[in-house]
């Protein structure tokens, strides 16, 4: 079994009573409801770490649109202008 630590944390009395009750009907602790959800932040925040360097990585590399590049002169044609 893997080592616990003990920390303290400040909670407004109304908020701990909630917290409380939610833990008395699922038959948890408030100390496993609060585990839980700092597992599950920290495995989001991995995701979000993983899913970002690929999302970076991806515009880091040019997209190819097909067809061919446009001279100077073809980009800025104006014949509507004229």
């Amino acid at each position: 079994m893997a080592t616990k630590h003990n920390i303290t944390v400040a909670i407004d009395p109304a908020l701990l009573k909630k917290a409380r009750a939610v833990a008395a009907r699922r038959g948890r602790s408030v100390s496993a409801l609060l585990a839980d959800e700092l597992r599950q932040l920290v495995a989001d925040d991995a995701q979000y770490t993983v899913a970002r360097k690929r999302a970076l990585g991806l515009l880091a590399t040019p997209l190819s649109l097909g067809g061919n590049p446009l001279s100077r002169e073809e980009l800025h044609e104006r014949r509507r202008l004229r």
